[in-house]
């Protein structure tokens, strides 16, 4: 497959699942984007409030991949923290429009990664990230975060190539936070080592992410001790 036949499909992917993270966005009201989210501290409407901010910090990777010149995606930790809380106290239709905005700046400007790319990785949050995968990085956001809203939506409902992007970026982030070393084994087929491998965890893509993301065990099955995962 071509770059810019998998630059295509990837985008054509993101597009759905975030029309579908959107249209559960929208169904919700006042009181259930106030409600908590599975994202410890945060609100439903945090949780929203993070990707509508992440998709125009995630331009600047794109940016990055393009010209050569690093970028940060956010200028700080705090300043990252502070526009979260500023989206997720918005009226709701200004915060799903901003949600949508963001969406939608993100899918224009990422259109550029089919063209020649100055560098082959970007770094974010101390994790190493190949250029070309900057599309399935938002992708892994909106699928973990569509789970976060804890709502009829689950990750069974993710296509099977979302799953492998937020997999990806889990496992990535795994391996930056030095987590124990294990090797995961998927049902679909698919292994990934994180350190030494030395245990061995199994479960489906769904039941690994729901792990590895948010520590829920009760799809996995190990070969002996769960690992215990660093935090987020």
């Amino acid at each position: 497959m071509s770059e810019t036949t998998r630059l295509s499909s990837d985008l054509s992917r993101l597009e759905r699942e975030t029309d579908s993270f959107l249209a559960t966005v929208e169904s919700l009201s006042d009181e259930e984007l106030a409600a908590p989210s599975l994202c410890g501290g945060w609100t439903r409407a945090h949780v929203v409030a993070h990707l509508a901010s992440n998709g125009r910090a995630l331009v600047r990777l794109v940016d990055w991949a393009v010209t050569g010149e690093e970028q940060r995606p956010y200028a700080s930790p705090e300043a990252r923290n502070r526009e979260i809380d500023e989206f997720a106290a918005l009226p709701r239709e200004e915060l799903v429009h901003r949600a949508r905005e963001s969406a939608a700046y993100f899918a224009e400007q990422s259109r550029r990664l089919g063209g020649g790319l100055a560098v082959d990785e970007v770094h974010m949050h101390g994790k190493r990230i190949p250029a070309q995968a900057v599309v399935a990085l938002r992708n892994s956001e909106i699928v973990v975060h569509h789970h976060d809203l804890d709502t009829g939506w689950t990750l069974e409902r993710a296509e099977p190539d979302s799953l492998l992007d937020a997999l990806e970026a889990a496992v990535r982030t795994m391996r930056a936070k030095d987590a124990p070393g294990m090797t995961l084994v998927s049902e679909e087929g698919d292994e990934w080592v994180v350190g030494d491998g030395t245990a061995r965890v199994r479960s489906d893509r769904a039941g690994l992410l729901a792990w590895l993301a948010r520590g829920e065990t009760g799809r996995v099955a190990p070969d002996g001790p769960l690992p215990v995962l660093p935090s987020w």
